[in-house]
C-alpha cells in the first residue's frame, strides 16, 4: 500500500466492542472484517500506520466505559487503543516527515479507530520516528505515559529542583521518574515496598512505602522543598492539602490519575474551588489533559536512544489475547506498561 499507486484496503483485522456492560474485557470480540480509518484520497495531512505493536493505559478502558455520554463523542462498534508502533503504510501528499516503510509511533486521541486495530490514521503531532537502535515495542510505550510525563515535569522545573512523584511505578510513573532525571531534578516517588528496587534503578533518589508510611506526614515533615508534584494516583485524600507543608509557594502541584468516582470527583473539585479551611489547598494546581506534540514525542525517543529514558514493560500479550491484558491493566498493579504485540 502506497500513496500513489497500491490501492487501499477496504477493511481490516480488529478488537471491537459495541458494549462496555461488565467491562470493555467481557465484550471486546476480534472480526476480520473492521472498516478501515481513513478515506480515499487521503487526506493530505494523513498518515496511515500499520500496527505492530499497542500499548495499553487505563484511560482505554476508563473512557468507554463512561456510558452515555462518551458513546456522544465515540459511537461503537468502535476500538479502543492509543499508543501505537509500526510501519508507515501510507502517506497524504502533503506528509514530507514521514515516508512509506519508516518505522514510527506515537498517540492517537480517542476515538473509533485505535490502536487494537490493524492500522490506525495519525497526523504529525501524534507521530515521530523511531531512532536506531530502539526497538518498535519499546517505542509503543511513549505516546500516552510518556508525554503525560513530559507535559506535567518538562514545563515545570528547572535543573536543581526537586519533584515528588505520587505512583512511581505505573506506567506515567516509571516514565516521569526518568524524565526528571534527564532534566536534572531530585526525584521523591511513592509506591508499595515490591516496588522500591524498581524506583530507584530508574533514578528515584527517595522512595516511600506507601504500605508503611503515610506519605503526606513524611513529606510534610520534610518541609516545603519541592518544586512540583505529580499525583499519578489520587490517593492520600489529603495529599493536596498536606502540600502547602512540602511544596514551595510557587510550586505546583499536577493531578494526572485517581478512580473514576463520585468521592475522587468530589475531592478534585475541592482542590480547584475550595478555600483551605473547607478542604482545599493554596498551591497552583492543575489537572493536565496530555496533547499530542511531535516534539515532545522525539525528545523522548532521543533520550531512549541515549540510555537516559528506558520503556518499562510488565508483560507483552500476543494479539489474540488482548482480553486478558485488559484484565491485567484493571488490576492497578502493574509495573510499567502492558503491549499487545499485533500479527506481521
Amino acid at each position: 500500500m502506497s500513496n500513489t499507486s497500491s490501492p487501499s484496503p477496504q477493511t481490516m483485522r480488529a478488537w471491537i466492542y459495541n458494549s462496555t456492560n461488565g467491562g470493555i474485557e467481557k465484550n471486546i470480540q476480534l472480526v476480520q472484517d473492521a472498516p478501515v480509518p481513513f478515506l480515499s484520497p487521503l487526506p493530505k495531512d494523513s498518515i496511515v500506520v500499520k500496527v505492530h505493536y499497542s500499548s495499553l493505559n487505563p484511560a482505554d478502558y476508563k473512557f468507554p466505559e463512561l456510558g452515555l455520554p462518551m458513546r456522544a463523542l465515540i459511537p461503537t462498534p468502535a476500538s479502543p487503543g492509543m499508543d501505537y508502533a509500526g510501519v508507515v503504510a501510507q502517506t497524504g501528499n502533503a506528509v514530507s516527515a514521514f515516508h512509506v516503510g519508516d518505522e514510527v509511533f506515537g498517540r492517537i486521541a480517542p476515538n473509533r479507530y485505535g490502536t487494537l486495530g490493524e492500522y490506525i490514521c495519525t497526523k504529525l503531532d501524534g507521530c515521530a520516528l523511531v531512532p536506531e537502535g530502539v526497538s518498535l515495542e519499546d517505542a509503543s510505550c511513549i505516546g500516552t505515559a510518556g508525554q503525560t510525563a513530559y507535559q506535567c515535569i518538562a514545563p515545570n522545573v528547572e535543573e536543581g529542583d526537586k519533584v515528588f512523584i505520587n505512583g512511581g511505578s505505573g506506567g506515567t510513573g516509571t516514565f516521569g521518574i526518568q524524565i526528571a532525571k534527564a532534566l536534572g531534578c531530585h526525584v521523591t516517588t511513592s509506591c508499595s515496598g515490591k516496588n522500591v528496587e524498581l524506583c530507584r534503578s530508574l533514578g528515584a533518589d527517595e522512595v516511600i512505602d506507601y504500605t508503611k508510611e503515610n506519605v503526606s506526614e513524611v513529606l510534610k515533615a520534610k518541609g516545603q522543598i519541592y518544586k512540583l508534584v505529580v499525583d499519578n494516583v489520587g490517593t492520600p485524600l489529603d495529599l493536596y492539602k498536606a502540600s502547602d507543608h512540602f511544596l514551595l509557594p510557587e510550586g505546583k502541584f499536577v493531578q494526572i490519575g485517581g478512580e473514576f468516582s463520585v468521592s475522587n470527583i468530589t475531592n478534585i473539585m475541592s482542590r480547584q474551588f475550595l478555600p483551605s479551611f473547607l478542604g482545599g489547598g493554596k498551591r497552583n494546581w492543575k489537572y493536565l489533559v496530555t496533547n499530542n506534540s511531535h516534539d515532545d514525542l522525539e525528545q523522548i525517543a532521543k533520550w531512549m536512544k541515549e540510555g537516559k529514558v528506558k520503556a518499562v514493560i510488565d508483560e507483552v500479550f500476543e494479539y489474540e489475547d488482548a482480553p486478558k491484558a485488559f484484565e491485567k491493566l484493571r488490576k492497578g498493579r502493574t509495573r510499567g506498561k502492558i503491549v499487545i504485540k499485533h500479527p506481521k
